[in-house]
C-alpha cells in the first residue's frame, strides 16, 4: 500500500487546526508548538494528525517529522503556512521533503520590509521610500529629506500595526522611536518580531503615502499572478495609527487602474522578491490610482479575512491553500460573484477584566452574518502600544446597505455591542 499523502501545516494556531481538520478532514499533518496546543480550547487532533514540537530549531524538528511519517507510514505532498514567523521553518522542511514552498531567501526578502522596497525600488515598482534608523537623530534626518510631509516609524519585520507609528512634527518623531525602541526590546525574544534580514539596524523609517489602503490574495505561478479577493482597508481615526476596523470586499479598484494591470505589477514584485509560486497577500495604497505596494508576503491573508471569504461565497482559503500546496486544481470565485460583505474587527473600548460582551440586539439585524467572539470572561485586555493582541475581541461579518458608508454603518452597529471590563 502506497503511504498516505499529507500537506504538512507548519506552526499555525489551534483554531485553524481545527477549521482545516473540519473543512479538509484527513488532508493535512499539523505541526504544533506544544504552547500553543496548551492554550487551545479546540479538540485536539488524533496522534496520528499533528507532531507536538518546539519550532525555534529545524534540525529537531525535522527529526520528529521523519521520526512520524515513518510511524504511521505518510509522506508530505506538500506544505502549507499561514503564520509569517513559521515560513522559514516551513521552507527548510519543503525542501528536505521534495515539496514545492518559496525559498528561505524569497521569505526573508518578503518579510525584511527595507530588502523587499529595496528589491522593488531597483526594479521599478511603486513603494514608499525607506531608511533604516537607529537613532533620533536619523529619524529627524529622514523626516527632513521627505519635506515634512510625515514618515511612518516600523519594525523591520512583524506585520499589521504592531509597533507602528505615523510621525507628522520632529517631536512625534523623538517620541515614536523612544516608544518603538522600549517596544522593541520587550518583544526582543517573540519570533513575529525577529529580524530576517537588516541585522545591525534597530528599526525602519518609511515616507508617509496618503490614499485609500487595500489588501488582496493571489496566486502566482506559471508565470503570472491571479487575484482571489480584493478588500478595502477600513482605517479608524480614533485608534492607534495602523489599525484596521474592518475589510470591505470589493471586486474592482476605482479610477483607471484596472484588475489586470494590477496582477502585472503584483506578479511582478512577487518574482523580484524571488516568490514564483506560491499564494501571497500583498497590502498596498492607491495614490493618484496607481498601486504604491507596502508589503507583500507568501501565505493567505488572515484576520476575519478567511471568514468574510467563506461569508460572502462559500470559498474556503485555507483549504485552498492545501490544495494549491499539493499541487491540485484551486476552483476560484470569480470576484464579481462574491456577494457584499464588510468584515469588522471589535477591538476593547480600555484595558481591564473581561466581564463579558453582549451582542443579543444585533440577533435580529438581517445585516448580521456572523458574530465571532474569540475571548471569554476573565480574558485580561492590554491595549496598544503595550499589547497588539489582546484587545482583539472578535468580529462581526455584515451584508452592508447600499449608503456604501461602512465606516458609519459600523459605528452605529457597535454601538449595540455591549462590552463589560472591570479594571484589573
Amino acid at each position: 500500500m502506497p503511504r498516505a499523502g499529507k500537506v504538512l501545516v507548519v506552526g499555525t494556531t489551534t483554531d485553524y487546526v481545527d477549521w482545516i481538520r473540519s473543512a479538509a478532514p484527513g488532508k493535512a499533518l499539523f505541526l504544533t508548538d506544544p504552547a500553543i496546543r496548551k492554550a487551545g480550547k479546540e479538540d485536539v487532533p488524533a496522534h496520528d494528525e499533528e507532531i507536538l514540537c518546539c519550532l525555534e530549531d529545524a534540525d529537531p524538528v525535522s527529526r520528529a517529522l521523519e521520526a512520524h511519517l515513518d510511524r504511521y507510514d505518510q509522506k508530505i505532498i506538500g506544505v502549507a503556512c499561514f503564520d509569517c514567523e513559521s515560513m522559514v521553518l516551513a521552507s527548510i522542511l519543503a525542501r528536505d521533503q521534495g515539496v514545492a514552498y518559496p525559498s528561505v531567501e524569497a521569505i526573508c526578502n518578503a518579510r525584511d520590509k527595507y530588502v523587499s522596497k529595496q528589491i522593488w525600488q531597483a526594479h521599478g515598482i511603486a513603494c514608499p521610500r525607506v531608511f533604516p534608523v537607529n537613532t533620533r537623530e536619523d529619524v529627524l534626518s529622514f523626516f527632513q529629506e521627505t519635506g515634512r510631509k510625515g514618515i511612518v516609524l516600523k519594525p523591520f519585520s512583524a506585520s499589521g500595526s504592531e509597533l507602528v507609528f505615523k510621525c507628522q512634527t520632529p517631536g512625534e518623531c523623538e517620541t515614536s522611536f523612544d516608544i518603538l525602541a522600549k517596544g522593541l526590546q520587550k518583544q526582543s525574544s517573540h519570533p513575529l518580531f525577529k529580524k530576517v534580514s537588516s541585522l545591525g539596524h534597530e528599526m525602519l523609517a518609511e515616507e508617509m503615502i496618503e490614499g485609500p489602503e487595500y489588501s488582496c490574495d493571489l496566486i502566482v505561478e506559471n508565470g503570472h499572478a491571479t487575484l482571489i479577493r480584493l478588500t478595502r482597508k477600513i482605517k479608524p481615526s480614533n485608534k492607534p495609527f495602523g489599525t484596521i476596523q474592518g475589510y470591505v470586499l470589493t471586486a474592482d479598484l476605482p479610477g483607471r487602474f484596472d484588475v489586470a494591470q494590477l496582477e502585472k505589477v503584483l506578479f511582478q514584485a512577487a518574482s523580484t522578491l524571488g516568490i514564483h509560486r506560491g499564494i501571497c497577500m500583498v497590502d498596498f495604497i492607491l495614490k493618484d490610482d496607481q498601486p504604491v505596494l507596502i508589503e507583500l508576503t507568501p501565505r493567505p491573508g488572515g484576520d476575519c479575512l478567511p471568514f468574510m471569504l467563506r461569508e460572502a461565497g462559500a470559498f474556503d482559503i485555507l483549504e485552498a491553500a492545501l490544495d494549491f500546496a499539493a499541487k491540485k486544481p484551486v476552483a476560484l470565485i470569480d470576484r464579481h460573484h462574491f456577494s457584499s460583505c464588510i468584515g469588522f474587527r471589535i477591538h476593547a473600548p480600555r484595558a481591564g477584566i473581561l466581564k463579558g460582551i453582549d451582542t443579543d440586539q444585533l440577533s435580529l439585524d438581517p445585516r448580521i452574518k456572523k458574530i465571532h467572539i474569540i475571548r471569554k470572561p476573565g480574558h485580561g485586555i492590554t491595549l496598544p502600544p503595550e499589547d497588539y493582541d489582546s484587545w482583539y475581541l472578535g468580529h462581526l461579518i455584515i451584508s452592508p446597505g447600499k449608503d456604501n458608508y461602512s465606516e458609519t454603518e459600523f459605528l452605529l452597529i457597535s454601538n449595540r455591542i455591549f462590552i463589560e471590563i472591570e479594571a484589573a
